[in-house]
């Protein structure tokens, strides 16, 4: 229906308005136009057919993604063990590396950036796994205790190994050369009050190495621990809003960049604390089942050159897990194709944060 004229104009005011303030406000426009009319998910890779949906994701220092694969298909969980799929920047596969002595739920993986060692999380097994890439052989880098839910990690400049604990709210911590891990963190902030009962998940330091984020997925929050000298302060809460908060990275403008599980995108926040994209959205599932755009969206790493933002499409039905019905879950429960996205990124500098 169209409107009257009054209401035409008025609507034509409206728009001249904004485009005057846009093109007063240079910050804002360029923003605008490089980061959220451009987020749009690309399809960067499919996962070799029969694969569950893919959980954790790293970049390595040959510039190849390398992911896990979390242990259900569409309907139900598959068994162990897990596998290591790596593809080459391109989308190409590389292999598809079965982890010797795992379990089939993999989650957060990275490799340590003091001695090149990959390190992949088995959370049923409540071990991080030293693994080789190309064998898929491994052994026991670190265990925790308790009961110990084992998700994402990360790494200090010194090697050190930090692990998330998401229903603990424990974030452990073992040298380079692996141990027992020990908890260096422990705090109720870290402890899911919502749903999903997942708290402490994605991790890291910002550029300094004197500050700590965590993702609380089941509070939809990003928790802040100060550090001094490697020893953490309180934590406290840095923001919220950021909804189903999963797996986080941090880049060079120490920007955080945020895995929203049901909001089905990513946030990214600046290091105020302010929100400044959010990218990618759910644009359903084919005839072949192959989710288009981003389906519950889990982790997230930057490639070498930081252009380009690789994000798994876990596309998990949380039924699976025993959990309530959640809003995505009749779009998971018909994947049949599991997939990886990517988006091209324009990283703002310190100076447009305001």
């Amino acid at each position: 229906m169209i409107g009257s004229k009054q209401e035409n104009t008025y609507k034509w005011t409206r728009v001249v308005v904004l485009a005057a303030l846009l093109a007063t406000c240079g910050t804002v426009s360029v923003w605008a136009q490089d980061h959220i009319d451009d987020g749009t998910a690309e399809l960067f890779a499919v996962l070799p057919a029969g694969s569950p949906g893919p959980e954790g994701i790293t970049v390595g220092r040959d510039g190849n993604v390398y992911v896990t694969t979390f242990g259900f298909t569409n309907n139900s969980a598959v068994s162990a063990p897990g596998h290591l799929i790596v593809f080459r920047p391109d989308g190409q596969l590389v292999r598809d590396v079965v982890v010797a002595g795992s379990s089939s739920h993999l989650v957060g993986l990275g490799f340590n950036p003091a001695t090149g060692d990959l390190i992949v999380l088995d959370f049923p097994n409540k071990a991080a796994l030293k693994v080789d890439p190309v064998t898929g052989s491994s052994s026991i880098f670190m265990t925790a205790t308790g009961n110990a839910f084992l998700n994402g990690l990360t790494f200090d400049r010194e090697g050190n190994l930090y692990v998330s604990d998401s229903v603990q709210g424990i974030i452990w911590k073992t040298g380079p050369q692996g141990g027992p891990g020990v908890p260096w963190v422990s705090d109720p902030l870290l402890i899911s009050t919502g749903f999903p009962p997942f708290g402490a998940n994605g991790l890291g330091f910002n550029n300094s190495g004197k500050a700590l984020f965590v993702a609380n997925t089941g509070n939809s929050a990003i928790v802040k621990i100060p550090v001094t000298n490697g020893a953490p302060g309180a934590p406290a809460v840095f923001i919220n809003g950021a909804l189903t908060a999963d797996g986080l990275t941090i880049d060079r403008h120490d920007n955080i960049w945020i895995a929203s599980n049901q909001g089905d995108e990513v946030i990214g926040i600046s290091p105020s604390g302010r929100a400044i994209a959010r990218l990618g959205r759910f644009q359903g599932v084919t005839d072949e089942g192959l989710p288009r755009g981003l389906l519950f969206p889990s982790s997230l790493s930057f490639s070498l050159d930081g252009r380009i933002l690789y994000v798994t499409n876990l596309a998990l039905d949380v039924r699976l897990l025993g959990l309530g019905e959640a809003v995505d879950s009749p779009w998971a429960a018909q994947v049949k194709s599991y997939t990886v996205s990517k988006f091209r990124v324009r990283i703002p500098s310190p100076e447009n944060d305001e």
